[in-house]
């Protein structure tokens, strides 16, 4: 893979251990528009186990867990007993559709969270040229509509049982967005569903949550998409509700506050130009972004007092190509590795230093860089221009890379759910065992 996103990823064997408050919809093998049961349906489970063998373990024991699975393609093995319960834990699957990356990632639950049995990202440019015309463009969707048949392809030779799928920015904005989403379900089986900012900037809180550090007060989460950008306040308090916009996530975590700006690597970088980059330049897509973040950032500022000095420190959490990609220099890394990448805190002045020779870089030497490569070498350095104005506007001693974000959101709501339809049925069912008690008129006939 020759940067972040860049091209089909091996399974990734990534542990999240979160809960994520958010709408889930099922799908069967490889869409969404209808629901099945994890188990087959309401069939009777067995009641007795055979022999001694396991006596004293719960039904809801998970099996040991392994870092990835083999891919369909090998041989069948010979079953065990150890093979037999991983297979019959269900599949999930979640799709992103974004403006520049198509991402699938199929898991499993784990004790921990989930986990990764599959991954697959490619980069599409389904927003490319989308700032100048209105529209998708037909090459475009054409590549899109390639990258979503192998994930469907993938989902259906997994056995997924639940996914979502999801598209955001481009096909938001586009006018012939509903077209283009009509189009994916008769080519590839896929109903994709267009989320809204909001529930975007949620899923990306939701994915990348367990990396926030509670011993901080405050933190900004932002994912540089694109087509949009997200920034998300996130309180690690409670606190009084800010905008109509609070939304718990985790324990002791809550949104204060979020928006989501229309300008992403793609169309920032389309705006401006990303091939050849001088500092003028660079400097008026810093402007353009810190002119948009400034209503933003005077909201946060009158509602939680953020800035006076009272708060108990604060850091920044970046999930996007971006940030991992300015990660990855950072650390001099040869190929981009996320176990490497993913977490890792890095300083404002390593941010800037990373920056600085991305921009001393030419086109070619950006493309050469194993870090970026020739896919990103003409965005990376709008990313970074997003980057700077946030970082501008939030000071902050640290930032925390994420390699995560709303596919991890997404599995996460997907699992709570069956979790939350699983205790239902129980309860249902133990209620339906109780005998009932005789009525007073009925003890009276007798």
């Amino acid at each position: 893979m020759t940067g972040p996103g860049g091209a089909d990823t091996a399974p990734e064997g990534l542990q999240s251990p979160l809960s994520a408050t958010t709408k889930s919809s099922g799908a069967p093998e490889v869409a969404q528009s209808r629901e099945l049961p994890l188990d087959g349906g309401d069939k009777p489970k067995r009641r007795r186990r055979r022999g001694r063998r396991g006596r004293g373990q719960s039904k809801l024991q998970s099996p040991p867990q392994v870092e990835s699975e083999p891919p369909a393609t090998r041989p069948a093995r010979s079953s065990t007993s150890a093979d037999s319960a991983i297979s019959s834990d269900p599949l999930y699957a979640a799709l992103d559709l974004g403006t520049n990356n198509c991402r699938l990632l199929i898991a499993r639950r784990s004790p921990d969270g989930f986990k990764v049995v599959d991954a697959y990202s490619r980069i599409v440019r389904l927003g490319e040229g989308l700032a100048h015309t209105g529209a998708l463009g037909d090459a475009a969707m054409l590549r899109a509509i390639d990258a979503l048949k192998i994930c469907a392809d993938k989902m259906a030779r997994r056995g997924v049982v639940r996914a979502r799928t999801i598209a955001t920015a481009a096909c938001r904005t586009a006018s012939n967005g509903a077209a283009f989403i009509d189009r994916v379900k008769k080519e590839t089986g896929l109903s994709l569903e267009v989320v809204s900012t909001e529930d975007e900037a949620r899923l990306a809180v939701a994915g990348c949550a367990p990396l926030l550090d509670r011993t901080c007060s405050s933190a900004l989460v932002f994912d540089i998409g694109g087509g949009s950008t997200e920034l998300i306040w996130v309180q690690m308090e409670g606190t009084e509700e800010s905008n109509g916009r609070k939304g718990k996530y985790t324990s002791g975590a809550s949104i204060g506050d979020w928006v989501s700006l229309p300008c992403g690597v793609v169309t920032l970088a389309e705006r401006h130009g990303g091939v050849e980059v001088p500092n003028a330049v660079y400097d008026r897509m810093v402007d353009e972004v810190a002119e948009r973040l400034q209503p933003f950032l005077d909201r946060v500022k009158a509602a939680s007092g953020w800035g006076s000095g009272s708060e108990r420190g604060f850091h920044l959490l970046g999930t996007s190509g971006t940030v991992m990609t300015i990660a990855g220099v950072h650390l001099g890394l040869n190929r981009y590795d996320r176990t490497q990448v993913d977490g890792i805190w890095i300083s404002p002045l390593d941010v800037q230093r990373v920056t600085r020779s991305l921009l001393d870089m030419d086109y070619d030497r950006r493309a050469a860089h194993p870090c970026v490569g020739q896919e990103r070498a003409d965005l990376v350095l709008a990313g970074c221009a997003i980057f700077e104005a946030i970082a501008r506007a939030w000071p902050a001693d640290r930032l925390r890379v994420a390699d995560r974000g709303l596919r991890e959101g997404i599995l996460m709501s997907l699992m709570d759910a069956d979790t939350a339809r699983r205790r239902r049925r129980r309860r249902r069912r133990r209620k339906s065992a109780k005998p009932s008690l005789p009525s007073a008129r009925q003890l009276s006939a007798k």
